[in-house]
């Protein structure tokens, strides 16, 4: 199959294009960056889009769906489209997202839960997933501090559960990783000891780091399910864990803790990082699951299943 696509999400579009599709990315909306091409991957340009058009089309964002429009791609109708929704909605118990009830779309929720919150009305939904190109079980713990991954968590001090860092001083030490991470320290006015800005860094620097740190803290109250997440217990890192939106079903107890109560979270970090073997116990009972629920055989299977189900919806109410 042609798949069209835009590269929103890096590691996520990494994940998606390792199946055994045709990956299509229009040469105008290349990001600055540029793209790391393989066999399956091709840039277009316009001309050969409208020559040959895709046996489908993945959306992420609304604009895109402009923007096909403006390339003359009838979505829903002679072309098959998925929307994939990467997040939450923005307020809960009433959301509504843009395409419910609309015609010849198939919307696909990365989690359950943002299946549960979103109100799509009579169109059609699923669920796929996270998948994870296995970085391999770097584990070694050897720093006794924990690991705080996250983008922006000034901006989304809440959201990222940045605010609730400070329950955990003097009693750990953390440090965190992202993009603008280096003004969390100031912004809750602890020490750079307690809590130290390590860099903004590439996926396979990062994986290497988080590695070194004898657990992984997360304390998102608002999100799909964080990819860091998922990677940590990939690495075999013990993980400790708020229990909001997916987590409780992302995280077993035997992977470290899950818990809505902050103090019995910073028990468990205090606990983890004293002790490297349960810690090292935890890590590999983390992995172990992770590989199962969330490894990528089981990503690209499932996103084959819903790309043929897409594809013959549209043939069915073409014949």
């Amino acid at each position: 199959m042609r798949i069209l696509l835009w590269k929103v999400h890096g590691s996520y579009t990494e994940s998606f294009v390792q199946g055994n599709h045709e990956y299509l990315f229009l040469d105008s909306w290349v990001p600055s960056d540029g793209l790391r091409l393989d066999d399956r991957e091709r840039i277009v340009s316009f001309a050969e889009l409208l020559a040959e058009p895709p046996d489908l089309v993945l959306v992420q964002r609304l604009e895109e769906i402009r923007w096909c429009e403006d390339l003359g791609l009838r979505l829903g109708t002679d072309l098959p489209a998925i929307f994939l929704e990467h997040n939450t909605p923005d307020r809960m118990p009433d959301a509504r997202h843009p395409l419910a009830d609309a015609d010849g779309w198939l919307v696909v929720h990365v989690t359950h839960f943002n299946r549960l919150a979103w109100d799509c009305g009579r169109t059609p939904t699923t669920v796929v997933e996270h998948g994870i190109i296995d970085p391999g079980p770097l584990y070694s713990g050897e720093q006794d501090r924990a690991v705080f991954v996250v983008n922006e968590p000034v901006r989304r001090a809440r959201a990222t559960g940045a605010d609730l860092l400070p329950r955990f001083f003097p009693d750990v030490r953390v440090d965190c990783f992202g993009i603008d991470a280096d003004r969390l320290a100031p912004g809750l006015g602890v020490s750079d000891e307690q809590l130290r800005f390590c860099g903004n860094l590439r996926p396979d620097e990062l994986h290497e780091a988080m590695a070194r740190r004898r657990v992984y803290l997360h304390l998102n109250r608002w999100t799909s399910l964080g990819l860091s997440l998922l990677e940590a217990m990939h690495l075999a890192m013990p993980v400790v864990v708020l229990g909001s939106t997916e987590a409780y079903r992302a995280v077993p107890a035997e992977a470290g803790v899950i818990s809505t109560d902050p103090d019995e979270l910073l028990r468990a970090v205090r606990l983890l990082v004293s002790d490297p073997e349960r810690a090292r116990q935890c890590g590999l009972a983390a992995r172990s699951f992770a590989l199962e629920h969330y490894g990528l055989p089981r990503f690209l299977q499932r996103w084959d299943e819903v790309l043929e189900e897409a594809a013959s919806s549209v043939a069915i109410r073409g014949s």
